[in-house]
């Protein structure tokens, strides 16, 4: 299976879409290197970073997941290399 690598950059405007945010990442979570979430409190922002290693059907998938919760936004960049796994 080819997969890339690619990160995920989630802002989330409206906390209550924080729990089903979580459960969407725990639903993906055997293609996640890692993440980082920085809450932006002055702002009353979340800013959240999500590093992948899927195929790209998948990275696609989760990124339009996430992106239809209410108050959240999401960008994808992915990596130019693809990779057997």
């Amino acid at each position: 299976m080819e997969t890339r690598v690619a990160v995920i950059g989630i802002i989330v405007e409206d906390v209550t879409s924080t729990s089903r945010l979580n459960e969407i990442l725990h639903d993906y979570g055997a293609y996640i290197i890692g993440r980082m979430g920085v809450p932006y409190r002055t702002r009353g922002i979340n800013v959240i970073s999500v590093a992948v290693d899927a195929p790209m059907d998948a990275i696609s998938s989760l990124a339009g997941k996430v992106g239809a919760l209410p108050g959240v936004s999401v960008k994808t960049a992915y990596s130019n290399v693809t990779f057997e796994s």
